[in-house]
């Protein structure tokens, strides 16, 4: 095995997949590290009881807490990272997400690049992962040089008749901006079928545009590509000056490996990808490495994430239910003059999956009728950075996670909102669930880029302030979150690097 390389990527999730999709036809030698396999196409992909109760592709590595104790945290080792089971709502940031933002709790800090920045590379994400959308419907939506690659998904009756409510009632529902293999003008192409089992299920039918069927799968179509599964990187090393990344240490198969290339990426997500490079450290960078500022796990974000399960008389036999989305509170609210954040439907939750949410044990016929008469949402609001949310490692290399939610009052208002609304509408029976520390999801923030070294981790291209080599390519960049799902952003900065990577190959 040859073992340099032009280029290694470590990750093969949203952030490394896509890299590699978009260096692939450089013809530079690329290397693909991924700590886990590709996730098995089998009957249990949409098996409720797998997924939910069993836990079955969930990871049973433990993560702590600040006192102690050891939680299991609901990630996804396979190629394709955790969009293997994602929602497929890809979104853009708005761009006042971009710019500095008073929230209830604290400033939304501005980031050194603008929307407009991003915006020809949020397109091309548009069109590499198959968003189905419709143009101007949103109050909020940012400028945007060209449509949806594809129409948006058709609510079923019943969401169409909330949705119509809703808009009698002066909000603006919108059509949410999914990533799916679905063309309606070719059926015979399309492998979306609309099942009930999207949102949050692996695809069995690989119709759901994650990172593997959209990047990595294509990538490795090119001969300068390879991808090495079940491939664990513990550590980096430098060379005697502590300005290059020398070697990489790769657990392969129960066996100890080194790699080298011209440029290193860090791909783990914003958790891994700070633990990497924490316990990387030796004496040139005795913090860790690109660790100057103090700033390398520090930072940490997660959206303040809520389930809403609202019950009425009437059934609710949609099958297809994520479709709808409301933002009309997300810069402020009807008595609140602070953002608050966005609504959406979430995929029909099946009674399982309320039994897996459930803080007692209830009876299986209870929630049963609870599945078959609810309508289920999705409730997020902005976390914003502080120094004391954090990740840090031990000698063993033992994640603790210290995070405190923030900016709570906004996310406590927004539900009061949705649920008034929604008591109109005929629901009487709401069941909120708040996600907790084990939900880390939308993990970002721990290697923030900036111009100044000094107060980031990252130059604007994503290069490590102290490193000639080293790039970290993931969510860990960003400065804040705004209250969209990251994973198009995150996309479209891998597509922006790899432009950067491109022009540095061409030197």
């Amino acid at each position: 095995m040859h073992n340099h390389y032009d280029i290694l990527i470590i990750g093969a999730g949203a952030g490394g997949g896509t890299l590699a999709y978009a260096l692939a036809p450089t013809g530079k030698r690329i290397l693909l590290l991924e700590r886990g396999g590709y996730l098995p196409r089998e009957k249990s992909n949409w098996d409720p009881d797998a997924v939910f109760l069993e836990q079955r592709y969930r990871t049973d590595e433990q993560w702590y807490q600040p006192d102690g104790t050891p939680f299991s945290p609901e990630v996804h080792y396979f190629v394709g990272g955790n969009t293997k089971v994602y929602g497929a709502a890809l979104q853009r940031m708005r761009q006042e997400d971009f710019g500095a933002l008073q929230h209830y709790d604290g400033i939304s800090p501005a980031w050194p690049l603008s929307y407009a920045d991003f915006e020809p590379y949020y397109t091309q994400a548009e069109s590499l992962f198959k968003i189905h959308g419709q143009r101007g419907e949103d109050p909020t939506e940012p400028p945007m040089s060209a449509d949806y690659p594809y129409g948006p998904l058709a609510h079923e009756p019943r969401i169409q008749q909330i949705a119509d409510q809703l808009s009698d009632r002066g909000l603006h529902p919108v059509h949410l901006t999914l990533a799916l293999n679905r063309d309606e003008a070719h059926p015979e192409k399309r492998p979306c079928i609309r099942c009930d089992t999207c949102d949050p299920y692996p695809c069995l039918v690989d119709a759901k545009c994650d990172a593997q069927i959209a990047c990595v799968d294509p990538a490795r179509q090119y001969e300068n590509v390879q991808l090495l599964t079940h491939a664990l990187v513990t550590r980096l090393d430098t060379d005697a000056s502590g300005k290059r990344i020398e070697q990489v240490e790769v657990q392969l198969n129960g066996q100890l490996q080194t790699f080298s290339a011209e440029i290193v990426v860090v791909s783990c997500g914003a958790i891994n990808s700070a633990k990497l490079l924490l316990q990387s450290g030796n004496d040139k960078h005795p913090n860790g490495l690109a660790n100057s500022s103090g700033l390398v796990g520090r930072n940490l974000m997660f959206h303040n994430h809520s389930a809403l399960i609202a019950v009425a008389d009437e059934p609710n036999p949609t099958v297809f239910q994520k479709t709808l989305g409301i933002h009309d509170y997300y810069f402020k609210g009807p008595t609140q003059d602070y953002p608050l954040g966005q609504i959406q439907l979430t995929g029909k939750a099946k009674w399982q999956r309320l039994q897996h949410m459930a803080p007692v044990e209830m009876p299986e016929a209870t929630l049963r009728y609870l599945s078959a008469h609810s309508v289920d949402w999705w409730v997020t609001t902005e976390d914003l950075p502080r120094l004391e949310n954090q990740v840090t490692v031990d000698r063993q290399g033992k994640i603790t996670v210290h995070h405190q939610p923030n900016n709570t009052q906004p996310h406590a208002d927004l539900i009061h909102l949705l649920e008034d609304h929604l008591r109109d509408l005929g629901f009487f029976l709401f069941w909120r669930k708040t996600m907790k520390s084990a939900v880390v999801w939308h993990q970002i923030g721990t290697c923030v880029l900036g111009e100044d070294p000094s107060n980031s981790v990252l130059d604007l291209n994503c290069r490590a302030h102290d490193l000639d080599n080293l790039y970290v390519v993931d969510a860990s960049f960003f400065p804040s979150m705004g209250a969209m799902n990251p994973t198009l952003t995150l996309v479209a900065n891998a597509l922006r690097v790899a432009d950067h990577f491109k022009s540095q190959l061409k030197g």
